[in-house]
This record gives C-alpha cells, structure tokens and sequence, in this order.
C-alpha cells in the first residue's frame, strides 16, 4: 500500500547488492551500536543480529526499521533483499522503502474516523479524506525501545517495546506493542506482535518491508504466488467497498506463480501496479500467505502468518524497486461487520505472527 510518511521525491537503493560468503559464525550472535540521533536528539541503535549459516538481519530502533535482511542466493553468494538506507535523516525525511513497523492502524480508514463504544474518534486524514498507517506520525516514526537483545543456541533475536499514549493520533487507551524479531538457523525470519490496551481499542500491525529478491534493480521479474482465492475491492480512494470478491478470471490472481510485471498493463492505470488485499483463512493458526521467487538468484522466500490476509503493494511510487506482502487484517475492517475484527479489549492483547523463510536453488 502507497506509504504515508513520503514526504519528499527519493531513490530507493537496496545497499552494497552482495558479498562473497564468508566463514559464518559458530552459533548465532547478537552486536548493538548506534545509528545516530533523530532531529530531536533521540539516540537511535542497531541491532545486527546473525545466524550459524552467514545470515544476517540489522535493525534500528527508528520505526522498529528492518534496515538490512542479508541472505544467500544459489551460489552462495549473500545480498541485501529489503529497500534500505543508511541515513537516520532520509528515514526521518522522505525515504519511502523502510521496512517499518505499520500502527496502530495499517492501511487505510475511511472518512478518518470510527465509532467506539458509542464514541466517534477523529483521526487525521493523511491520505485525502482518508487516514492510513497510523496517521502523521504512526509506530513507523516513533523511536523504539530495545528492551532486550538476546542469542540462543540456533536463534538470535532482538524485542522492541513502544508505548502508545492515550489519544495519540487520535485513538483511545494507552497501548503496549511489542515486536520480536527473530533470525533462526533454519534461515527463518520471524516477527511476533503483540499489543496490550488499558482500554477497548483498534490495532491492525504489519511490517512495510519492500523485498526484492534480486537484490538490485526492479522487482518486476519476480515470481509471485499467493494462495488466496478472493480479495476484497475497492473504490478510487482504495478504500473497501464491504464486499467480498473472487479473484478468478482477474490480473490479479496469484494462485498460479506469475512475475509480478506481466499484468501490470491490465491493471487500472491509476494504480501502476498492484494494491491490493489478498484474503487468506480466518483461522488464526500459521498458514502460507505467499512465495517470491528470483529466477536469476535463485532466492526464494516463503511467507507464512496468523494474520487472516496479506496486502501486495508493488512499489508503484518507487518505480517497482521492491514488493511489499504486508501480513495484516483487512484494510478498514472497523466499518465493516463482516471483515475480521481488529478491536482490542483490556486484558485480551493481539498477537500476530509471520514468517519470512529464505532459501534458495
């Protein structure tokens, strides 16, 4: 989905393409340093953590930030696959690839507002009439506490805590989101959610990551699959219409493997690619939501959730640098009955999980 914290024109890069693998460390690890301060003076750290096989995954504390996600193609050759920068300043201003943590909300809320308990709750509308992501000033822009940073016999993982306050972009409850990412040996990448609330509110959490499996260039030539047989359309402001509908016969259907640049041209054109939500089972155990695959390098990553939906945005405003699969409930689903509810009660957290496993052949 078109991310809301663009500001100014910008170039996503994907850093320092590829390396030759070098001797991997004996068991997992974890190193933190710093990453500089945000324009308030806030200090920012990294986190790199490393599995037993040469991977790697580097995150900052700004936005909860995925700023590198290194693994191997079928040489063994190891190349960052997410949009990244290494400036805390185009995180902070314009850079549109960060794989940032999406909340409260991602996507999109009609009108921007909903009701709650017999309350209406104004939020601001970043995105025409609408908001999206959060709001002017989401999870993706908050620094991040690392509370703890850790590396186990076959996995290294770092948590991450933020503390939404009461009426903070215009939602109730003082909110406590945790997010865990976790590198295995299995070459497994895993982010677990959960958010805790004094008071009844709205949580939808994803992560922003814009992969591209190539490790430079378009992500156009990228072999995609999704096992999901319906989505849910959209009006011009991409906001749900309430309905359910079948994917067959449409570009948009993935269930056989595509590159996903073949259909652009059947696409609306307004949208210059794809946007769109992808319905997987209600079932709130794991479930494969979706498999990229390079043809050149090789790599394949594989996506598995709890989450009942995956939204496939293809970096329309990036020039198709990178593909988003944002792991998530449907967009809108407060005005909706018939959509998976993303109320959160007291005493009842969210908890969400998915998996990005790499590979390659």
């Amino acid at each position: 989905m078109h991310s809301p914290f663009v500001r100014f024109a910008c170039v996503a890069l994907l850093a320092s393409t590829s390396f030759a693998a070098s001797q991997p460390p004996a068991r997992p690890s974890v190193e933190k340093s710093g990453f500089g301060k945000t324009a308030d003076g806030i200090e920012v750290t990294l986190v790199t953590l490393r599995n037993s096989k040469g991977m790697s995954a580097e995150i900052i504390s700004y936005g909860a930030i995925i700023k590198e996600l290194r693994t191997p193609d079928r040489e063994g050759n190891f190349g960052n696959v997410v949009l990244t920068t290494d400036s805390l300043d185009k995180y902070q201003h314009g850079f549109g690839g960060a794989a940032a943590v999406i909340g409260r909300v991602a996507n999109r809320i009609a009108g921007a507002q909903f009701d709650l308990n017999g309350k209406t709750h104004r939020l601001a509308a970043n995105n025409g009439k609408n908001a999206i992501h959060g709001g002017n000033k989401g999870f993706a822009q908050q620094v991040w506490t690392v509370a703890d940073a850790v590396a186990g016999r076959d996995e290294a993982s770092v948590r991450l805590v933020y503390v939404s306050k009461d009426g903070e972009e215009g939602y109730p409850g003082n909110l406590k989101t945790t997010v865990v990412y976790t590198l295995t040996d299995k070459n497994e990448f895993r982010v677990d959610y959960e958010a805790e609330a004094d008071q009844t509110t709205i949580v939808n959490l994803t992560n922003h990551a814009y992969f591209n499996l190539a490790g430079g260039g378009t992500c156009v030539d990228n072999v995609l699959s999704i096992p999901a047989a319906s989505y849910t359309p959209t009006d011009g402001d991409l906001i749900p219409t309430g309905e359910i509908s079948t994917l067959d016969g449409t570009p948009m259907d993935f269930r056989k493997p595509t590159a996903i640049g073949l259909r652009f041209g059947q696409l609306n054109p307004k949208l210059n690619g794809y946007d769109h939500n992808y319905l997987l089972s209600k079932s709130h155990s794991m479930k494969k939501a979706a498999r990229l695959v390079d043809p050149k390098s090789g790599r394949i990553m594989e996506v598995r959730t709890t989450e009942p939906a995956v939204q496939l945005y293809t970096g329309n405003h990036l020039g198709h640098t990178g593909v988003c699969l944002e792991t998530q409930h449907y967009p809108d689903s407060i005005h909706h009955a018939n959509f998976p509810s993303i109320v959160v009660e007291p005493g009842k957290p969210s908890k969400e999980t998915t998996v990005f496993a790499f590979r390659a052949k």
